[in-house]
């Protein structure tokens, strides 16, 4: 079951200039051994930080475990787990040739339901606060091992700090007739939530013995990891599993696909999946599981797997309504919020190319994207030259697919009694694209981990990490994201609009982006995209 593979080289911390005043005593090697339910965990120590890489949290899902709900790991017995690599990230492809989200080959497996913990506590008494990190790439691509995940620095500020693989692409949100008639549930797809799910309870039950508190668990995720975010906050089955959550650029307000119910001129999850598994020549179950996992992957380049959609699903179990529904209704798991968005969140995510490039391209852009809203769309981003079409077009999509699910978080939170906060990330990192990346998607995450190094980036960006990781790190420990030595973040309310801006300046305004985002939002309370 354990697969020891190499890891890729840590990114250089500047733990000493970020950590905090302590509480407990001095780690020793020895302290390295820990003792949870499935048996003893070895890991190792670094810069102070105990660092436990690879640790099963659920039985490999392999053969006759494919698209079922992850089952209770083996426990090992008399050996010492040496979690000390990386487990193999889950099956997937790889980001496009050129994209600034790319990295090094990774070993892959479909056995890769694997946790990373780091803990900066001297012994389990210590009880601190859990910040659980659930890895984006759009549900298809990804892993909680990637450098800019490590969770050192985290750990030095006085948090137990948890990354997680979860399944992806066909193997963790295909759904079936065949599937759904086996599950005692009356449900399939939704594996990728059940894993998700899986790692919590993993942490109720474990977490206490590298010093984390049980009690006291944020999620956390950037872009798919926030939908996952949203996701676990409308299933009835993560609830008590986390008190805390935190979005960073991605929600799941508005349609979303039903198990069986197909929508006017779509496909239901079942639909989609059947045809996908049709093409791969399966009948049976046992043909379906007998598949190669590698064959499942190409067959996403097959016609039938192009329109593969990677998405949870209404199924009644998992998510027995919309996330939407489930927010307005009072039944989600009602916890403080932290969420917000980047300034350019399309940059990275967009072709230069697919910008129009003259005042009539643009207008016939419009005209196809928000029809008979097109006079609306374009009070609200005005264009008369063709200079300002490249801005214009970025930031409505960015705030089409971003701004509005964040601030809908925020105004759904906060209407349901729980304390939200909001940011706006305007902050551009250095590199040779930075004048087009700007604030691009993802650009926040290396700082809300603090993983700036000495050399990379300039004392701004530091500073800005210093700062923004001491606001997850606070809200992790009390639910409040403000502290020492920070600029007030003043709480979300409808009335007020406040939110936090992270930028070469940090500080609180009014009214993000408001009359961009109450275009959207009243396409959104009409069902529009």
């Amino acid at each position: 079951m354990r697969c020891h593979f190499r890891s890729s080289p840590l990114i250089t911390l500047l733990v000493a200039s970020l950590a905090v005043g302590l509480p407990g005593r001095p780690l020793a090697a020895q302290e390295t051994l820990v003792q949870i339910a499935a048996g003893s965990v070895e890991g190792v120590l670094e810069d102070g930080v105990r660092v436990f890489r690879g640790i099963p949290f659920a039985a490999p899902p392999v053969g006759e475990l494919r698209w079922k709900p992850p089952q209770s790991v083996e426990p090992w017995g008399q050996a010492t787990l040496r979690a000390n690599s990386f487990g193999p990230q889950c099956m997937q492809g790889s980001f496009p040739a050129g994209s600034v989200f790319r990295g090094p080959p990774t070993p892959t497996a479909e056995d890769c339901l694997y946790l990373n913990v780091w803990t900066g506590a001297g012994d389990e008494a210590e009880r601190r606060p859990v910040m659980v990190w659930i890895h984006g790439g759009a549900l298809t691509l990804g892993s909680g091992s990637v450098d800019a995940y490590d969770g050192g620095a985290l750990a030095a500020k006085g948090v137990v700090a948890v990354t997680i693989n979860y399944r992806l692409g066909p193997f963790g949100y295909l759904a079936h007739p065949l599937l759904t008639a086996e599950s005692e549930h009356g449900s399939s797809g939704n594996y990728g939530v059940l894993d998700q799910i899986a790692a919590l309870e993993w942490v109720r039950d474990n977490i206490a013995a590298f010093g984390g508190d049980p009690d006291r668990v944020t999620i956390f995720g950037e872009s798919a990891g926030s939908w996952s975010v949203n996701t676990l906050m409308a299933t009835p089955l993560a609830a008590g599993l986390f008190h805390r959550a935190i979005g960073q650029s991605g929600g799941r307000f508005g349609p979303m696909t039903r198990l069986s119910e197909a929508p006017e001129g779509g496909r239901s999850a079942e639909e989609i999946g059947a045809a996908f598994i049709d093409a791969l020549g399966a009948e049976t179950l046992d043909e379906m599981r007998a598949l190669s996992a590698t064959s499942v992957m190409a067959g996403l380049s097959t016609e039938a797997g192009r329109g593969f959609r990677t998405a949870e699903s209404v199924d009644g179990w998992v998510l027995p309504t919309d996330v939407s529904t489930a927010f307005a209704e009072g039944r989600h798991n009602n916890v403080p919020v932290l969420v917000g968005f980047n300034a350019d969140e399309m940059t990275s995510l967009s072709s230069p190319r697919s910008v129009p490039a003259t005042l009539e391209a643009w207008r016939e852009w419009v005209a196809g994207r928000v029809g008979d809203d097109a006079a609306a769309f374009e009070s609200v981003y005005p264009v008369s030259e063709e200079g300002e079409i490249s801005s214009a077009f970025m930031r409505s999509r960015g705030d089409a697919l971003f701004g509005i699910q964040m601030r809908t978080w925020a105004r759904a939170s906060e209407a349901a009694g729980a304390d939200a906060y909001l940011y706006y990330f305007t902050h551009e990192p250095p590199g040779p694209a930075k004048e087009y990346l700007k604030s691009y998607h993802a650009a926040e995450i290396v700082y809300a981990f603090a993983n700036v190094g000495p050399g990379e980036r300039e004392a701004e960006d530091r500073r800005l990490a210093h700062a923004m990781s001491s606001y997850w790190v606070n809200f992790a420990a009390t639910g409040d994201p403000n502290g020492p030595g920070l600029p007030a973040w003043p709480v979300y309310t409808r009335d007020g609009e406040a939110y936090l801006i992270l930028g070469p300046t940090i500080e609180a305004a009014t009214g993000l982006r408001a009359a961009e985002l109450d275009f959207w939002d009243r396409r959104l309370q009409a069902g529009l995209p």
